[in-house]
């Protein structure tokens, strides 16, 4: 053994006291587990024993033995079961990587570069084991804790982070762990519904639906719609339509709203959540959803809403547009009928002649003949702009 593990060994007891301290100062559940003396007689006796066993192990070059893994697994779940929270598992964690690789920088003396790359190179290697313990027993501690209408948001929440931790809860909670989701996002037109309000309407559609879904902020629902395993695309068509009566009853429950989706990969689904936020921002707000959006349904609105010059000469069409009767309405029908004269008049309950009425109108006002290629890109985009509530502050 050379002298970085020696020097480790001898400060054992002071590296282990000073992470419960970290744990406690920086985390408000740590800080109530050490208010009680048998729970922080316990932490500091964990701290030791996992520094012990890294040293020796480490020194040996050995891999975590299974009676390890399964005393930091019971750790774990004595955590779950007295309620840490995901967000205190997940920050603990990561403290106890940054004191790790303190320690052996304050252990390391000059002629210890081999023993400091070996044993850095054991920690990348095997910590990842004891972590997957620790919160597999975490997981378990939890269900003794939590309603699984909870650890159904739970995880809702580790799939949005990318936590590999997240297969291992679907698991236990009987989901298939897919290979792509469709992440959907949707907003309710004004207001703020409070706590309660939010949790039935998440009660209610894991009731209905089954798939993980969260409302942790008032103006953002989200639902991770597995894809199956025909892949992002052909799995797709079958996700939409899933996410489509989600969504309706999302409305039915909350209101009016409105909703975009993107397709990422389980464990890379930042991107994915980011778009979809984007894609609902750009989408109309409707009473009963017509459908999920995507990239595809909203481009020109996204390009518009990023370009503040462009945004503004569309927000001033819209002012021309209220001048006429019903003229947005109106649009609307026309575009989403494939600018089809008759389905459209019967959309809006009206004769053809009052239809074609009102498109003159809106060419008069606008000096844009709403049927011609370039009617369809300028007004289609203001109108959706409209209905999103995209100026309504403004306005």
């Amino acid at each position: 053994m050379g002298n970085l593990y020696r020097t480790l060994r001898r400060r054992l007891d002071a590296n282990a006291r000073r992470a419960v301290e970290v744990y406690t100062r920086e985390l408000a559940d740590y800080r109530s587990l050490a208010a009680e003396i048998r729970g922080s007689a316990a932490m500091l006796d964990f701290a030791v024993t996992l520094r012990r066993r890294t040293i020796d192990l480490a020194a040996e070059e050995r891999p975590f033995t299974e009676q390890d893994q399964a005393y930091m697994s019971s750790v774990g779940m004595s955590r779950g079961e007295v309620g840490v929270s995901l967000a205190s598992q997940r920050q603990v964690l990561l403290l106890h990587a940054n004191l790790t690789l303190r320690e052996i920088h304050e252990a390391a003396g000059p002629n210890d570069l081999a023993d400091v790359m070996c044993m850095l190179g054991w920690v990348a290697h095997h910590g990842l084991t004891a972590q997957n313990a620790y919160t597999h027993g975490y997981l378990k501690g939890q269900e003794r804790f939590l309603p699984v209408e909870a650890r159904m948001q739970l995880l809702a929440g580790m799939l949005l982070a990318d936590e590999p931790a997240a297969a291992q809860l679907a698991r236990e909670l009987d989901l298939p762990v897919p290979d792509h989701y469709l992440v959907t996002v949707a907003r309710i037109a004004g207001g703020r519904p409070d706590d309660r309000r939010r949790d039935h309407v998440v009660r209610t559609l894991l009731t209905r639906h089954h798939i993980p879904l969260t409302w942790p902020d008032p103006e953002e629902f989200v639902a991770l719609v597995p894809c199956g395993d025909a892949g992002p695309i052909d799995g797709q068509a079958a996700a939409r339509s899933q996410a489509l009566s989600l969504v309706r009853d999302f409305a039915e429950l909350s209101g009016p709203c409105s909703a975009g989706a993107a397709a990422g990969r389980t464990l890379a689904l930042a991107d994915p959540v980011a778009l979809a936020r984007k894609i609902c921002r750009a989408a109309p707000v409707e009473r009963v959803p017509s459908q999920v959006y995507g990239v595809v349904d909203v481009f020109a609105e996204l390009g518009a809403a990023q370009m503040p010059q462009v945004d503004q000469w569309l927000r001033e069409l819209t002012w021309r547009l209220a001048n006429g009767p019903d003229l947005v309405a109106t649009l609307d029908a026309y575009y989403r009928n494939d600018m089809n004269r008759m389905r459209t008049a019967v959309a809006l309950r009206v004769h053809p002649r009052t239809l074609d009425y009102r498109l003159r109108r809106v060419r008069e006002l606008v000096g844009i003949e709403p049927g011609s290629t370039r009617g369809v890109r300028v007004l289609s985009t203001a109108v959706t702009r409209i209905l999103a509530e995209a100026w309504r502050d403004r306005q």
